[in-house]
């Protein structure tokens, strides 16, 4: 084999770094489908990356002092860009398995991607830390530049990084896939070690890698959650969806780890039997007419705005969908059409701030589950609400929760309460309640009313409704910007709810 030109120690380290902060967003991509994309599962993928390298750069540096050799260095770096491309494949039967076994035990998203992340990527991110210092060893030839040349490196390092960061999230993952992502880093690695190495049996490693990024994408996650059969999936640019269809052709939208339904279609109804339905009965606990205008925070696929444009065709809907994708999808497999729908692609809350409408109802039904996003539970989030309200306005809200577990309602109820005079709950689900909230007076009695001039597929959800509107649960902490800890707060409903279950 023709020896080819070893390649510079700082080009070494440069993929290096590209390829480790590559991995690290890649990685967070990979556990979404399975335990979300909170501020908690990247919270342990950072950390367990920094720990990683933390050990990985310690016993590098024992390696180099031991055996200060190019050779070394290269078989680092094979091994390195081999156990990278691993990752993915690795990973789904181990997250499939995982998920089985942590959802038997009922752990949350916290200690669930902590192993995760702790299993799949420790071990490549440890050998990929050995090269930094190995290579500052091999680099320093008289140590009156020791300082130099290791400033130089480890700044090389750190914009291949920052270049890793963004190629991952805003090139390879969006056109290529997580799976694709792990083996081109891998790939990266393994052609500088083979040519650094130049013997010929290292040439069948980038032969086999490259072999593998021609093999066809398969279904993410297989298994579904209530049975049915996946007919459309997606990486989208904030989380992964799926689409499933069941035997008698109801569709569900699920995100990211399945655990929960974003949006539901059911052939020949318009209602769903779930919490859905009681977003368009509600705001008749407060008002006579139906709503002139509404807001949904959250529309994902559309089975509330879908419901409304239908019972009610005069009302004006914005539907607020932050993931673009999921509203093509509610026009392809969720029927998201209706007289006067606009959809917007934006968040929430920034829509709200911007927009100059103002609404008889507004939805918030945001979660990324099991997460409500922290910003829309606060009291200046309630507090923009209100303002956007017409008078008589109403704003809804999907709480949830684990099964019997009244943490999280009671938080949001509190934090309404502080803005707005009337706070009521609908508990329609074991796991859902929603939240009505209004500066006039709400009643159960009202509802019941109003049932009789109600549709009649809608009469009785409403006097369902009405027989479980209540007051709100007592108790709670009021959430601001500042101080508004969702995350920790569910996580510790879930192992509540494990404790208990015991």
């Amino acid at each position: 084999m023709r020896r080819l030109p070893e390649p510079p120690l700082a080009l070494i380290v440069f993929v290096v770094g590209f390829s480790i902060l590559g991995a690290e967003i890649a990685a967070a991509r990979l556990l979404a489908p399975y335990f979300g994309a909170s501020t908690i599962v990247w919270a342990n993928t950072i950390g367990v990356v920094l720990v990683a390298l933390s050990i990985g750069y310690w016993y590098g540096g024992r390696l180099a002092d031991r055996d200060p050799t190019t050779a070394g260095l290269h078989r680092i770096v094979l091994l390195s860009g081999l156990l990278l491309a691993a990752v993915p494949f690795v990973a789904q039967p181990f997250l499939r398995a995982a998920v089985r076994a942590l959802d038997s035990i009922s752990a949350g998203a916290f200690l669930g991607s902590l192993l995760a992340v702790t299993v799949l990527v420790a071990v490549p991110i440890l050998v990929s830390g050995a090269v930094a210092p190995y290579a500052l060893r091999l680099a320093v030839k008289d140590i009156s530049e020791a300082g130099t040349v290791s400033g130089r490196l480890y700044a090389i390092s750190t914009v291949g990084s920052l270049l890793g960061t963004f190629s991952s999230a805003l090139l390879f993952i969006p056109l290529i896939g997580t799976r694709r992502t792990f083996i081109v880093f891998g790939l990266a690695l393994v052609l500088l070690a083979a040519a650094g190495l130049a013997r010929r049996r290292f040439v069948l490693a980038p032969a086999l890698l490259l072999a593998l990024l021609l093999i066809p994408l398969g279904t993410v996650k297989g298994e579904t959650s209530g049975g049915g059969r996946v007919i459309f999936e997606k990486d989208t640019e904030y989380q992964y969806a799926r689409v499933v269809q069941e035997a008698d052709g109801t569709r569900r939208l699920e995100l990211n780890e399945g655990l929960a339904v974003h949006s539901l279609w059911k052939p020949h109804s318009y209602l769903t039997d779930n919490y859905w339905d009681e977003m368009l009965v509600l705001p008749f606990a407060v008002r006579d007419p139906p709503p002139r205008s509404i807001a949904i925070l959250g529309n994902a696929a559309g089975t509330t705005a879908r419901a409304y444009g239908h019972y009610f065709p005069r009302t004006r809907i914005d539907a607020v969908e932050i993931d673009g994708e999921l509203t093509k999808l509610g026009g392809r497999y969720f029927g998201l059409r209706a007289p006067g729908l606009h959809t917007h692609t934006a968040d929430a809350r920034p829509f709200l701030r911007r927009t100059s409408q103002r609404y008889d109802v507004i939805v918030v039904d945001a979660y990324r589950q099991p997460y409500i996003p922290f910003y829309l539970a606060t009291k200046e989030f309630f507090a923009l609400a209100r303002d956007r309200l017409r008078p008589g306005g109403v704003v809804l809200i999907n709480v949830g929760e684990p099964e019997d577990s009244d943490r999280l309602e009671q938080v949001l109820g509190a934090t309404l309460s502080a803005v707005f005079p009337t706070v009521r709950r609908d508990p329609s689900q074991p796991t859902n309640t929603v939240l009505l909230a209004s500066g006039a007076p709400a009643s159960a009695a009202r509802l019941d009313r109003a049932a009789a001039a109600l549709p009649s597929d809608l009469r009785p959800v409403a006097r369902a409704a009405a027989g479980r509107l209540g007051p709100r649960v007592a108790g709670g902490r009021v959430y601001t910007d500042d101080v508004a800890p969702v995350e920790w707060l569910i996580d510790t409903s879930i192992v509540h709810f494990a404790a208990d279950g015991r």
